[in-house]
């Protein structure tokens, strides 16, 4: 079946950096396109990051432009989001994500994709 797994996530202080992985199965994940999608208490779905099918184009936020860097490696079915200079306003829940469709890469609500994991909690606090 398939599935996607985050994880990496977790308590890191203000400035500070966290790398988070997404394992992928049950789909042909070289043909998907791949997002990073967080949701915080209280707030809206937001979304963070897209990569291309072979990695060669991204996409960011603005809030995390700079900041975050998103990657991927079709030979592990594994999507990373490198997330340095973290700050308070980073913690949420953050999921990966996969549409074939580049329309629909991009979007904030996960309904509009075809995958997506339960996500891995980053906390930003000092």
């Amino acid at each position: 079946q398939v599935q996607l797994v985050e994880s990496g996530g977790g308590l890191v202080q203000p400035g500070g950096s966290l790398r988070l992985s997404c394992a992928a199965s049950g789909f042909t994940f070289k043909t998907y396109y791949m997002n990073w999608v967080r949701q915080a208490p209280g707030r809206g779905p937001e979304w963070v990051s897209a990569i291309d099918t072979g990695g060669r184009s991204t996409r960011y936020a603005d809030s995390v432009k700079g900041r975050f860097t998103i990657s991927r490696d079709n030979a592990k079915n594994t999507l990373y989001l490198q997330m340095n200079s973290l700050k308070p306003e980073d913690t949420a829940l953050y999921h990966c994500a996969s549409t074939p469709y580049p329309g629909y890469s991009g979007s904030p609500s996960l309904d509009d994709y075809d995958y997506w994991g339960q996500g891995t909690q980053v906390t930003v606090s000092s």
